[in-house]
Parts: structure tokens; C-alpha cells; sequence
């Protein structure tokens, strides 16, 4: 085959070539008429009159030319000002330059013996010329505006079908699907999909079902008719997706929600048709809808609701369809939305979507997996541990921490480096989480000591509390909004307790404590952290229930459809959560000015650091305060895969002979070609 062929196209007998219609032969027929048509009127005011009038006028010396058609029996005439104002009724100001006058003709021999006539009797001065007529001309001038008429529609209409589908204007009902076919341009793999493990587990069923069939068939068992992945933004996805279009040798059809969704009536029902319709033809094949809840959304009660008619019409048309193949058809929808909470109720059912799979934001292993595969193309020196970067960035999806690795490089490149060494991972994720840096911004003196003040308040109580995220560094460099940030590890827990949560809170109100205690007045820079304790406050009391007057009561509906009202309680109830949440909030303030005023006086050592060097690192605050006591979940989840890691090494090491040699030679050769596959997956 030739390596410059597409391998998607089919690979039948070659069609033969056509010339290719351009817009630019239209405009230039239309400049053409145009033209034509400009050059036929030559700007002169004309009228026609009868013979006896005609011949008045050439006996009276009012015509200067006079042209005799000889094949049309037509003669025209341009006339002398004198004649031209009586004969248009006008003054000379208001007369065209070239005023005529025409008139049909018996025979052009007729005309020549009237001519000779006038010159003899009368002094005929005019000059005459005898010539053919254009029948062209005329052809243009009378059907030019039905041509450009035409030549408007046909524009119209092209411009219609490129908006439509590839079919044109008549086809637009046809499905929008790329297709993939077995040796398609799609590069993903599972191998590129780091993290995930579940996910990929439950994908990678489908794609061997659909490689071999017959193992489960046998068994009685059959095969998913959809699955829909669920997941935040930037989890990796449509990443999923792509990766079985690369892992499975079968048609792969790609397409979103939204190219269901055309301004025609009837357009969405007959585009999901014709989409499974192919999807028959094609089997066995993979169908992937991106982004579902675009078509897929709750149906309201009201069936007649003006523009989601047709959105529901085509929801219920996908409904029918899903339905409407066999369940070993060789056809699995796949489908991708972060808002399965909006989707109908008849779209997730047994039958339809038979499995959701959850593909949700990576724990610190998963992280780290991802961080090595975004690392590969990355020119990094020894000081990068991918480790601290996989502690450093909780909650960062999958595309979150591909942009960290290229903001780093970016970073790096700026500044002259070779190599894109740790600092830069760690300003990429200042710059991601915060903003840029604001050195330029003025503040006074007193301005920095109280925003000193202010993180110093966050960084010490930190440091003290159990529950509180460890401490990664300190600045009062402003970034983005803020004019100070203390950044922290934040601790991914799978369940959170009642002390974990004090903690957090008492932590977050540090900084207004030190303002207190230390300058004498509050300021407005904890505005961020009163707004995020008192929403912690409040969920700790109406979601969680963990209040003393309220204990175990929740008043939160998950669901949201579960009642007809949002507040599932009284007046009374109310007043007592918001009591309950002021003593909460009270309570921990006061815990945070007695631990300050505990440890003022290394509070106001790591002002003064802070205020010299505007930022600080965990080693400074170890420097003042000494070593924290409790360890973070992060390094005993760290520590506990070093460990497991150790053992498994020992165990390898023990099951070799004394004399070195394992005692499966072939075996320890297969795990040896396996790991770097493991490891980079």
C-alpha cells in the first residue's frame, strides 16, 4: 500500500477525478453580467415615439447621430439640447448629456430614401450609420436579472448544505460521526491513560468482548448495551475513549451531543437514525457520544415546552434506538458527561446504560502515574521528585496536572534553562492555583506587617493543630486577588471527623486571631476565611449532623427531587442551626487566640522572617517552632508503599538459589520485560 494513502478510506476502485466547482467562477460570472449589463446602459435618457414624431423632429435639425439597426428595423437617435428639452419637457440643467429617441422602422432601404429626402429638402446635417443590432445584448439585458437571481440562489443553497451535514442541504438529517476505522490516525492507548485502574478495567471488558465474542456468549452472558463514563471535568474521559479507539480493532464512531442539535424540526430524531443505522452496518463498532446531557437532559412534565421539543424528540428517538438493537448486535454505545444528576431517568436504565462507570479525580498514586506519563517529553533534572509533585497538587485532574507540566516548562524556557528543575514545578502550581505574582502592587509598611502578621497566624496554628494540612510555605507576595497565601498539603481523606474538621476551621481562623491579639484591630483581609468557615459550619450542623442540639440530623437531600420544598424544617429549627453554627465558629476562634497567645513569641519570630524574605518554607517554620510531631497522611501512605516495596524485594531476593540464579529463569525474564510497561502505565 502506498505510506502516502489514508488508511481510513476505504480502498475500493478510485473514482474519476472531477473538476472542482469553485465560488470563484460564480463571482466572476457575476462581475461578468454586471459589467454586461453597465456597458449596455450607457447612462442616457431615452424615449420612444412614434414615426410621424421621428421624422418631425430630423425635419426640424434636432438630431445630432442617428444609428439605423438593419437587422431589427430600429433606429435611435441622440437629439440637440433645443429638441431635448421640448421633446423630455425639461430645463438644460436637469437634462442627461445624452438624450435619444427611438422608433421602429418599416426596412432600413425605407429609412435611406427619407434620409436623402431630408438632406435635400431640409439640410439634413446629422451624421447616420447603418449597422446590425446585438442579439447578445439584448439576451442580457433581458434575462440578466433572472441569471443573477439564480446564480443568488445557488449561493444560498451551497453556503446551507457546508452548514449541513457533508451531504449537503437535502442530507442534512445525516448523522455528524467520525468514523475510526481499524487502522485509524488515533494514537491513544491504554498504556497513555494513567490512573483510572477501575475504569479502564471495566472498558477494557468491552473492547475484549468485541475482539472475541464467542468467550462470553458460550457462557450465556451478553454484552453491555451502553456505558456511560461520569467524572469531573479534565478526568480523563474522553482520554478513556479515545484509548479504545486505539485498543479496539473495530469501526469507532465519534461524535457529540450537540451535533444532534440543528435549527431544522425533525433534524436530531433523524441524525440519531441514520447514526445507528451505520452503526448496524458497521458492526461489531464502538459509538461514542461526547458531552450526552446536551441531548440527554431530564424531560419536563409539560410536553409542550417551545424550543425543548425538539431536543426531547430527540432524546426519545435515542431512547427507541437503544432499544431497538439486539443485545449481541456487536453495537455498545459509550457516553461521556460530568452531569449525570441532570440526565433522564429512562436514558440510565437496565437496557439503555447499563453501566456507569465512574471516573473520578486522581488520589496521590494516581497522581503520581499521571505525572510520569505528562513527564516523558519533559527535559527534567534530578532535583524534580515526582513524589512531592503528586503531594503537592490534590485535587488536580488529569488535565490540571498536564498543564503544571507544561507551565513548567514554559517557565523554564523563560528563564534560560536547560532543564526544568523543581522550583519550576512548584511556581507552575502557585501560578495555576493563585494566579500570577503582583510584585509591582504597592503597600506601606504597616500594610505588610499586618498581611505578615495575618499568614504568620495561619502558619503557626498549622503547625500545632493534629488535624490541620501541613504547612508547605508561606508569602506575602501578592497573587491574584490575594495579597498573601499560606499554601498547605491538603490531606485526602476518605471519611473526615468531627476533630478533623475543628481543626481545619481553627487553623482557617488564625489569621483574623493574630490581628487581634497582635495589632489591636481586624482588617478585611479574612474575608476569604470567614466565608470558608462558615460554610463548614453550616455543613457540619445541617449536612453532617454534628452539632450538640441538633446531633444526627440531617437536612440536606442529595437527590434533589425527594420533596417539593428546599427547607426541610421549621422557623425555630432554623434559629437554633444558626446558634449552633455562631458557637462553633465562636468556640474555635477562641481555641485560636489561646494557642497564639500560647506561642506568641515564635509568631512574631516568623513575622519578622516573613516580613524580611516575603517567603518562608516549612524548614523556616521547623527552625522556630522545631519539628511537627504528627506525620501527614500523605507521607504514611508514602511510607507504607516504600515498605510493601522493600518486602517485595526481599521476597524476590529469597527466591533465588545460593548461587544467585533465580530458580525460574524464564519467569523472572517475563517480569522483567514487564515492569517498565507497569510502570509507566
Amino acid at each position: 500500500m502506498d505510506k502516502n494513502s489514508n488508511p481510513m478510506q476505504p480502498q475500493g476502485p478510485k473514482k474519476p477525478k472531477m473538476m472542482k466547482f469553485s465560488l470563484y467562477w460564480m463571482y466572476s460570472l457575476i462581475a461578468f453580467l454586471l459589467i454586461g449589463l453597465y456597458y449596455m446602459n450607457d447612462g442616457s435618457t431615452s424615449k420612444e415615439v412614434s414615426w410621424t414624431k421621428f421624422e418631425e423632429i430630423a425635419k426640424g435639425g434636432g438630431i445630432k447621430e442617428m444609428t439605423v439597426y438593419t437587422n431589427k428595423d430600429y433606429v435611435e437617435a441622440f437629439l440637440t439640447d433645443s429638441a431635448a428639452q421640448k421633446i423630455f419637457n425639461t430645463s438644460k440643467e436637469n437634462l442627461s448629456k445624452k438624450a435619444k429617441v427611438y422608433t421602429n422602422i418599416a426596412s432600413a432601404d425605407a429609412i435611406s430614401k427619407d434620409i436623402d429626402k431630408w438632406k435635400k429638402e431640409n439640410g439634413f446635417k446629422a451624421s447616420v450609420d447603418f449597422k446590425k443590432g446585438s442579439d447578445f445584448g439584448d439576451l442580457l439585458w433581458s434575462f440578466g436579472p433572472i441569471l443573477l437571481l439564480i446564480v443568488f440562489w445557488f449561493i444560498i443553497m451551497r453556503r446551507m448544505s457546508n452548514q449541513g451535514s457533508s451531504g449537503g442541504v437535502f442530507n442534512v438529517g445525516k448523522a455528524k460521526a467520525q468514523l475510526f476505522d481499524k487502522e485509524g490516525p488515533v494514537q491513544v492507548t491504554f498504556k497513555d491513560v494513567a490512573g483510572l485502574s477501575e475504569a479502564k478495567q471495566e472498558v477494557e471488558e468491552i473492547v475484549s468482548f468485541l475482539k472475541n465474542p464467542s468467550k462470553y456468549t458460550e457462557l450465556g452472558g451478553k454484552i453491555p448495551k451502553g456505558a456511560l463514563l461520569v467524572g469531573p471535568p479534565g478526568t480523563g474521559k474522553t482520554l478513556l475513549a479515545k484509548a479504545v479507539a486505539g485498543e479496539a480493532n473495530v469501526p469507532f464512531f465519534s461524535l457529540s451531543g450537540s451535533d444532534f442539535v440543528e435549527m431544522f424540526v425533525g433534524v436530531g430524531a433523524s441524525r440519531v437514525r441514520d447514526l445507528f443505522r451505520q452503526a448496524k452496518e458497521k458492526a461489531p463498532c464502538i459509538v461514542f457520544i461526547d458531552e450526552i446531557d446536551a441531548v440527554g437532559r431530564a424531560r419536563g412534565k409539560n410536553p409542550n415546552m417551545g424550543s425543548n421539543d425538539e431536543r426531547e424528540n430527540t432524546l426519545n428517538q435515542l431512547l427507541t434506538e437503544m432499544d431497538g438493537f439486539g443485545s449481541n448486535s456487536g453495537v455498545i454505545i459509550l457516553a461521556a458527561t460530568n452531569r449525570a444528576d441532570i440526565l433522564d431517568k429512562a436514558l440510565l436504565r437496565a437496557g439503555r446504560f447499563d453501566r456507569q462507570i465512574y471516573v473520578e479525580l486522581p488520589d496521590l498514586n494516581d497522581r503520581k502515574a499521571i505525572f510520569r506519563v505528562h513527564l516523558r517529553n519533559v527535559k527534567i533534572d534530578e532535583s524534580v521528585d515526582v513524589d512531592l509533585l503528586a503531594r503537592q497538587t490534590p485535587g488536580f485532574s488529569g488535565a490540571d496536572i498536564a498543564n503544571v507540566c507544561n507551565e513548567a516548562a514554559l517557565i523554564a524556557a523563560r528563564k534560560g534553562k536547560s532543564f526544568v528543575q523543581k522550583q519550576d514545578f512548584m511556581d507552575a502550581v502557585d501560578r495555576i492555583v493563585g494566579g500570577l505574582e503582583k510584585r509591582t502592587k504597592i503597600t506601606t509598611v504597616d500594610e505588610k506587617r499586618s498581611i505578615a502578621i495575618h499568614e504568620a497566624g495561619h502558619a503557626s496554628l498549622s503547625w500545632f493543630l493534629q488535624y490541620a494540612n501541613p504547612l508547605v510555605k508561606v508569602t506575602i507576595v501578592p497573587r491574584g486577588k490575594a495579597l498573601g497565601a499560606a499554601w498547605y498539603l491538603p490531606e485526602e481523606r476518605q471519611i473526615t471527623t468531627k476533630e478533623q474538621l475543628l481543626d481545619e476551621m481553627c487553623a482557617t481562623l488564625g489569621g483574623r486571631a493574630a490581628e487581634e491579639l497582635f495589632i489591636g484591630r481586624i482588617s478585611t483581609g479574612a474575608a476569604n476565611d470567614l466565608e470558608r468557615v462558615t460554610k463548614q459550619a453550616y455543613a457540619m450542623v445541617v449536612y453532617f449532623g454534628m452539632s450538640e442540639k441538633l446531633p444526627n440530623l440531617s437536612y440536606y437531600d442529595s437527590t434533589g427531587q425527594e420533596y417539593g420544598f428546599t427547607k426541610p424544617y421549621s422557623e425555630e429549627t432554623a434559629k437554633l442551626i444558626d446558634e449552633e453554627v455562631s458557637h462553633i465558629v465562636a468556640e474555635q476562634y477562641q481555641r485560636a487566640k489561646t494557642i497564639l497567645t500560647e506561642k506568641s513569641e515564635g509568631h512574631a519570630q516568623l513575622t519578622q522572617v516573613l516580613i524580611e524574605r516575603e517567603v518562608i518554607y516549612t524548614e523556616d517554620v521547623e527552625h522556630i517552632f522545631g519539628k511537627r510531631q504528627w506525620a501527614s497522611r500523605s507521607e504514611e501512605i508514602l511510607q507504607d508503599e516504600t515498605t510493601n516495596e522493600e518486602l517485595e524485594e526481599k521476597a524476590t531476593e529469597e527466591g533465588k538459589n545460593s548461587n544467585g540464579n533465580p530458580k525460574n529463569e524464564n519467569a523472572d525474564i517475563q517480569n522483567a520485560e514487564a515492569e517498565p510497561d507497569s510502570n509507566e502505565s
